[in-house]
């Protein structure tokens, strides 16, 4: 896609069409923040803005034990969860693809895009759903799927699909299917994931400008399955923060967390990611607070700032941490006010990833 194609839809509509489709899983981790933030710039902009809770497509997935009752349960807690991160809720729609599959059309534009896809592509874009592409060996119905989050987007009518990059390939094959069926093209607008506190392998760029199509979209897959490796994941908690984590707990996990001081090694930093994608665009700086004897309390105004100071070494990874560590409280308290006077439905969601023994 390109910007024109989003500059023409925001000055010839009124109101153009957003969406973002979340599977209803388990506990939300930081990562929302990002996500929570771009969601409302979408809202600012003008456009109206469909979260659209996947529960059919989270039991082809197998979460939440597959169970579509609990699956749902979990998507009440995370509509909470976007409330509580100050998504504006009367600028969004939250819609269950359970309302949207009911439409015979929708099985019918199924079978038409499963009809000009070959299997092997199919099976690629599993990586949509964190799965490898021989898991479709045992469970036939995970390749229904990728056709799915396909035509979710036509059903829904929508002029932008926001997602993470890890969703790349389900968008631009959506974009390959409007063009040979003259369906509306949906334009596909990508945001990092945030990296797992234990950090992961550098991901290389390369610079070089005269790329072809085919080879820039490989580079880019091979960035976005870099990313996805390493992303925050509340699979592993000692790797991610939950928004439910007490400031006590952020603080000693970001102690613990990977921070190299190089900067061929800043899109793997967590402590950067987080501070350049949820800190500044939140506040507008960082400010840290340190003894008399290192400098001072230091405050930066822009990430830029704050990259310059830390390669340079003017700012050492102590102090970082520290400043991460206190502009992540800072984004929880709201989170923290909201479910101690709302706590049912997060309740709910501890009561049944008890019950499937995924939390202790």
């Amino acid at each position: 896609m390109s910007e024109e194609e989003l500059r023409t839809v925001l000055e010839t509509k009124e109101q153009p069409l957003a969406y973002i489709g979340f599977e209803p899983s388990g506990i939300v981790h930081m990562g929302w923040a990002l996500v929570t933030a771009k969601i409302k710039d979408l809202c600012d902009a003008g456009f109206k803005v469909i979260i659209l809770w996947a529960d059919w497509h989270a039991s082809i997935n197998d979460k939440v034990g597959g169970n579509l009752d609990n699956i749902r349960a979990v998507a009440r807690y995370m509509e909470d969860c976007f409330v509580a991160l100050g998504v504006p809720a009367d600028k969004v729609e939250f819609r269950y693809a359970q309302d949207v599959v009911n439409d015979l059309s929708y099985w019918e534009n199924i079978i038409k895009v499963g009809k000009i896809t070959s299997l092997s592509r199919i099976k690629r874009t599993m990586t949509i759903m964190g799965r490898k592409e021989d898991e479709a060996e045992l469970d036939s119905s995970k390749i229904i799927y990728p056709l799915m989050q396909c035509v979710d987007m036509f059903q829904l009518g929508v002029d932008v699909a926001y997602a993470g990059i890890d969703q790349r390939r389900v968008n631009m094959l959506a974009r390959e299917v409007a063009e040979k069926f003259g369906w509306k093209k949906p334009i596909a607008i990508h945001t990092p994931l945030l990296p797992g506190l234990k950090g992961g392998a550098r991901m290389n760029g390369d610079g070089a400008k005269d790329k072809t199509v085919r080879e820039e979209a490989k580079s880019m897959d091979e960035q976005s399955a870099a990313m996805i490796d390493m992303k925050m994941s509340k699979s592993d908690p000692t790797s991610s923060i939950n928004i439910h984590d007490t400031p006590d707990s952020v603080r000693q996990k970001i102690k613990k967390a990977y921070c190299p001081p190089e900067k061929e090694n800043e899109g793997t930093n967590p402590m950067l990611m987080i501070a350049k994608y949820i800190i500044f665009p939140r506040f507008g700086r960082m400010d840290i607070e340190r003894p008399e004897k290192y400098g001072g309390n230091v405050s930066y105004d822009s990430y830029e700032a704050l990259t310059e100071a830390y390669f340079s070494g003017a700012l050492g990874p102590v102090d970082l941490k520290a400043g991460v560590a206190d502009g992540i409280n800072r984004v929880l308290a709201p989170v923290n006010e909201f479910f101690a006077a709302h706590p049912e439905n997060y309740d709910r969601v501890v009561e049944i990833l008890k019950g499937l023994g995924k939390l202790r």
